[in-house]
C-alpha cells in the first residue's frame, strides 16, 4: 500500500466467529435447497456488517478516519444486536443479495448516523440509501436466467432459519477491500473500542 494508490474501504461491525459459524450452518441450509450454480456465497470470515462505504480513498486520510471514528465511539457505548430471519434484495421475485436481517436497537441507527453525517461532512459521499442493517451472506450470479430468480425467491419465502442469534457490539472497524474474481479479500486496517 503506497501514499499515492487509491485504497477501497468501508467501515463496520465485526461478528464474533461463534456467530459467523452460526450463521454459516443456517446458510447451508439454503445452499442445500438452493444450490451453488447461480450464487456466489460469502465465505464466513467476510461475514460483517457494514455501516459505511467509503470508496476508493488516499492512504493519507487513514489517520484521519482513524481518529473521526475514535470521536464517535468514545461517545458509543457497546450494545447488543439480534440476527434473525433470511430475505433478498431488491425483492424476493428478483433477488440479488441473500441476507441474513438484523434486528438493531437505537443505538446501530445512532452510531451509523454519526458515522454517516461524520464522513459526509468531510468530503466522503452521501448514502443515498437509507441505512438498512443486513447481513449478506450470498450473491445471486448477474447471469442468472429468470427460472433460476425465481427458483430462488420460492425457496428464500419458503425457508425457516432457526433461532435469534445475539451478537455483542463493542467496537468499529475500517476496512480494506481488495476485489478479487473468486470474491472480495477483506483487510482489517484498524478497529476502534466502543466506550
Amino acid at each position: 500500500m503506497t501514499g499515492t494508490t487509491p485504497i477501497r474501504t468501508f467501515i463496520a461491525i465485526d461478528l464474533p466467529s461463534s456467530v459467523q459459524e452460526s450463521i454459516q450452518n443456517q446458510a447451508t441450509r439454503l445452499h442445500t435447497l438452493i444450490g451453488s450454480g447461480s450464487i456466489r456465497w460469502v465465505p464466513p470470515v467476510n461475514i460483517h456488517l457494514t455501516l459505511k462505504f467509503l470508496g476508493n480513498i488516499p492512504a493519507p486520510h487513514l489517520d484521519f478516519l482513524k481518529q473521526m471514528l475514535i470521536g464517535i465511539a468514545e461517545r458509543a457505548k457497546p450494545f447488543d444486536m439480534q440476527i434473525s430471519g433470511i430475505g433478498s434484495f431488491p425483492s424476493s421475485k428478483r433477488p440479488r443479495i441473500i441476507w441474513a436481517g438484523i434486528h438493531a436497537p437505537a443505538a446501530l441507527f445512532s452510531l451509523q448516523k454519526e458515522i454517516e453525517e461524520k464522513s459526509t461532512r468531510f468530503g466522503y459521499e452521501k448514502e443515498t440509501k437509507t441505512f438498512s442493517p443486513h447481513l449478506t451472506i450470498g450473491r445471486v450470479h448477474q447471469e442468472a436466467t429468470a427460472k433460476e430468480l425465481e427458483r430462488i425467491g420460492n425457496a428464500l419465502a419458503s425457508i425457516q432459519l432457526g433461532g435469534i442469534i445475539t451478537s455483542r457490539v463493542d467496537s468499529v472497524h475500517l476496512y480494506q477491500s481488495d476485489l478479487n474474481p473468486k470474491g472480495s479479500i477483506y483487510t482489517k486496517l484498524f478497529s476502534v473500542p466502543l466506550r
